[in-house]
């Protein structure tokens, strides 16, 4: 199967953010998104970012145009929630983002009537049913295809750092389940979904295509849904491991992490350098163990098997690679990561309001309704 890639101008990027309604004293989701979307989808047909819907009802995206920067993709994505807000509001509906939502449950949803939803969850059953996850998709452009898969690979390595950097799904349908990302583990049992298949370059995912095709296991290209995949319409590639992120801030950075690190591998590549490669199991237990323990996990990061705590590896990251960010001219947004490693991710802020109120999930409904509307609390401070 022959599959072109669209031209892209390098390192630009594209954000998608999953949002969740929510009533505004109960706190519980709120299946509304059909009364909101035709008005709100004719309204951003001449603006720059699109408002949709998507497999539940609960749940509207907002997405931007191709953004030159992270600032650029970002301004587009605040301009959006403005306008959702302009519907929401009066309707007397709060938005919020987390990769889960801390106490609803899958069978009070109602999917979108969309014929490519009722034939996912037709096929996926309980699982399909219990997709009760938010995220963002982050793309970046890569300007030849033969790139693609390099980066890809080296790109998995640092997974495990997105995943916790953006961990927000500690609790599941009320209850604490123990890790920072229950999302991630949820989202990797639906056919196609989880780690990228370690393919060597673009005849290789070509042929994985075909045999999926042949096979039925799905239609086209838009149905692999790995971690990080190629997005041949848009030329780019597109990272969506990452749980919802809480606040507008912490999308940029996470933003601007995954522009940088493709920027960096790009140029690697043009100096004739081979990327670092992680065996494919590393990266299936790094999965997992930034799954269960967010920032605190320790993740194995080259070939030989030597383990480094997140927080550390991450650090020294940001620092190698700051350079390539004023160069981007995502300082800031780059900024907010080490942010994140002080004051905390969205999972260690939730966490800490259950624990101050006894373990009541609609105090941590309300505090991401907050962080939706203000940025990120602090997770030292209580509130």
């Amino acid at each position: 199967m022959k599959l072109e890639f669209a031209s892209s101008a390098r390192s630009t990027v594209g954000l998608e953010w999953e949002i969740m309604l929510a009533d505004p004293v109960s706190g519980d989701l709120v299946g509304r998104a059909p009364e909101l979307l035709a008005a709100l989808e004719a309204e951003s047909e001449d603006e720059r970012h699109t408002v949709t819907g998507e497999l539940l009802t609960n749940t509207i995206e907002v997405t931007s145009g191709i953004g030159d920067s992270v600032a650029h993709a970002v301004d587009d994505i605040a301009n959006a929630i403005t306008a959702v807000r302009s519907a929401t509001d009066p309707a007397g509906i709060e938005l919020l983002s987390a990769g889960s939502h801390p106490f609803a449950q899958w069978y009070d949803q109602q999917v979108t009537d969309k014929s490519r939803y009722h034939t996912l969850i037709e096929r996926t059953q309980w699982w399909g049913r219990n997709m009760m996850i938010w995220g963002i998709h982050v793309h970046i452009g890569v300007e030849d295809h033969r790139k693609v898969f390099p980066i890809i690979n080296a790109l998995s390595a640092f997974l495990p750092h997105l995943q916790a950097l953006s961990a927000s799904s500690p609790f599941w349908a009320g209850e604490r389940t123990g890790y920072a990302s229950n999302r991630a583990l949820v989202f990797q049992q639906l056919p196609t979904a989880g780690l990228p298949w370690p393919l060597r370059d673009w005849s290789e995912y070509e042929s994985y295509l075909d045999d999926m095709v042949r096979t039925g296991v799905m239609a086209d290209a838009t149905e692999v849904r790995w971690d990080i995949r190629p997005a041949p319409r848009w030329g780019t590639i597109e990272v969506r491991a990452c749980d919802g992120l809480s606040t507008l801030p912490e999308l940029a950075s996470v933003a601007a992490l995954v522009q940088v690190l493709v920027e960096h591998f790009s140029r690697m590549l043009d100096e004739g350098r081979r990327l670092p490669q992680l065996p494919a199991w590393f990266h299936r237990e790094n999965k997992w163990r930034a799954a269960r323990y967010g920032l605190d996990a320790r993740v194995i990061v080259d070939a030989e098997g030597t383990q480094r705590p997140v927080r550390d590896h991450l650090s020294e990251a940001l620092e190698e690679l700051a350079p390539v960010a004023v160069e981007l001219g995502c300082v800031r947004e780059f900024g907010g990561n080490a942010e994140t490693l002080e004051h905390g991710a969205s999972y260690e802020r939730q966490l800490v309001i259950a624990n101050a109120t006894a373990g009541d999930l609609t105090a941590v409904v309300q505090h991401l309704i907050r962080e939706f509307r203000s940025g990120p609390e602090s997770s030292t401070d209580g509130t």
